[in-house]
């Protein structure tokens, strides 16, 4: 009897992790970057859960060049990342000038991970705008005026590194931009009707203009794309969205028909916009003329302005008729079952369980109804109470490996028996990290920072993805020319995790490419690069190898 053949992935399938630019880079006012509306509005009292801000992160503007080795240790083929706005253009205008060292960071951290065979999938925008441009017209909320400068910001990106990059993503997640930043008010800018929380704002029409801004401006951009850039560049560029599988409370036809409003009102508002050419019925319907609308010329250029299906999704909801939370299509959500179980394990955060079986049922439903294939930018989970337990204790993230054990077979389920076309996967996060209003207690990464050292430490769950996509990748040709990725060869002791301070040495010299790797038979600064890198590869080792 033969041996079951593993299923793989499709030929130049993309895997690597992602972040985002306020959350890791920290260097706030380093090199000319201008402020962003996360810089002051982190700085508020009551707006960040444990009151810190984003001026440090992990601190990987300083750090890139150790964040590179660890992706090349990692073995990833691609890396999601975001550029700053602000770094780029300081005021973000059309008219404003460009900053050169905003330009040559970027510049180098592409090169960097072009040399270790790593593929850069770049984000334009991830909520960080230029704080000018908001204190100059309110923003998303001035469609002329934020169309124009957006459109020129991604001008000067495709200029500057589209000889190099080949995967653009627009816009990450326009809902929580629009819904969470003038809607509840929790994100930057902090709008909202309620003057408890701001002190300007309307719930009830600024996200619905801010949508058709971000619509618009994403738009223009890849009109500008495909026009000018790609015939020679020859990259692909699209939308990211965010959206989480819609799971009817019960068979009852009004939760059932609760469902689909939900996806409409998460999903469809921006996917069936771009994709389809149209909004959502149901929309219409409950928003009436607060919803704007597109001139002809306008619906010509939105409609299918995308190469691709971006996905961000991280669990399932069950959808009840009844709710009074507009901004879910007035559906309410639950993760309680009729018989009273829990959907799936509870996460750190409240809005988030472990439930797969969604995953592989929002696969579907977002090939069968836009029919292009699916990029999954953003999958993960937050551990509950990570950030309180020992650091040996929070490596070992078994709930997360459980999330990603069911994630991936639902990927392949998809792909296999389900024939959904599906061309990367990016665990969100590379890194724990700044995230948003929760501050640091919250740690999305597969790989576990120490805040007071920045010391990084991969946890079981990056493990646990390394070897499975080992397993399941499919060389593609580009892979098969590619020289072997540099290794470090060594047998240490297992680091010390207790006191996050052990740094065992090699036995050998290793370079990353870019990055060389301290030989223990040579001294080296305490404070210096290559110092850094070896107090943590040692535990990458332990757990890759």
């Amino acid at each position: 009897m033969a041996a079951p053949t593993t299923r793989k992935l499709p030929k130049d399938f993309l895997w690597g992790f992602a972040t985002a630019s306020f959350q890791i880079e920290g260097s706030a006012d380093v090199d000319g970057r201008g402020k962003s509306i996360w810089d002051d509005f982190a700085k508020t009292p009551g707006k960040i859960l444990d009151g810190r801000d984003g001026d440090v992160a992990t601190d990987s503007y300083k750090r890139w060049r150790e964040d590179v080795a660890l992706l090349a240790e990692y073995g990833v083929k691609a890396y999601r990342f975001s550029i700053s706005w602000s770094r780029i253009i300081p005021l973000g205008g059309r008219n404003d000038p460009v900053n050169p060292k905003g330009i040559e960071f970027y510049s180098k951290f592409i090169d960097l991970l072009l040399e270790n065979g790593i593929t850069p999938f770049v984000t334009l925008y991830h909520w960080d705008l230029p704080q000018a441009l908001h204190d100059r017209y309110l923003g998303w909320l001035n469609k002329d005026e934020i169309v124009k400068d957006y459109t020129n910001y991604a001008r000067v990106c495709f200029e500057a590194f589209g000889d190099r990059v080949k995967h653009w993503l627009t816009i990450n997640e326009p809902w929580c931009v629009a819904i969470l930043g003038y809607g509840r008010g929790v994100f930057a800018p902090g709008r909202s009707s309620d003057r408890a929380r701001s002190a300007e704002g309307d719930s009830s029409t600024e996200p619905w203009i801010v949508g058709h801004s971000i619509i618009l401006a994403h738009a223009h951009a890849v009109q500008l794309y495909r026009s000018q850039f790609k015939p020679t560049q020859k990259g692909e560029i699209g939308i990211t969205l965010n959206g989480d599988w819609a799971l009817p409370y019960d068979q009852n036809p009004e939760n059932i028909d609760a469902a689909q409003h939900a996806l409409d009102f998460a999903i469809g508002w921006y996917a069936d916009a771009i994709y389809l050419g149209f909004y959502p019925p149901y929309m219409r319907e409950v928003l009436g003329d607060r919803m704007p609308d597109f001139t002809p010329d306008e619906w010509a250029i939105v409609k299918g302005s995308s190469d691709f299906y971006g996905m961000n999704t991280y669990t399932t909801n069950l959808c009840r008729a009844g709710g009074d939370d507009e901004f879910q299509g007035n559906v309410d959500y639950t993760f309680t079952r009729p018989d009273g179980t829990q959907l799936g394990t509870q996460a750190h955060c409240a809005w988030l369980q472990d439930y797969p079986e969604g995953f592989r049922s929002l696969l579907n439903y977002v090939w069968k109804r836009y029919k292009l294939p699916i990029f999954v930018t953003e999958n993960g989970f937050a551990v509950k109470g990570e950030n309180d337990m020992p650091l040996e204790e929070a490596l070992q993230d078994n709930d997360r490996v459980h999330y990603f054990q069911g994630t991936t077979a639902s990927l392949l389920n998809a792909i296999h028996a389900d024939g959904v076309q599906i061309k990367s996967y990016f665990p969100w996060s590379f890194l724990d990290n700044f995230e948003w209003a929760d501050g640091y207690g919250t740690r999305f990464g597969v790989t576990y920072v120490d805040y007071a050292t920045q010391k990084r430490y991969p946890k079981a769950s990056a493990k646990f993805l390394l070897k499975w996509f080992k397993e399941h990748d499919t060389p593609s040709e580009n892979d098969l020319k590619k020289k072997p990725k540099p290794t470090v060869s060594t047998k240490p002791s297992p680091p010390k995790l207790a006191d996050k301070t052990n740094s065992s040495e090699f036995s050998s010299t290793s370079t990353v490419k870019g990055s060389p790797v301290a030989s223990p038979t040579k001294a080296v600064r305490p404070w210096g690069f290559k110092a850094r890198v070896a107090r943590y590869v040692t535990s990458i080792i332990a757990f890759i190898k």
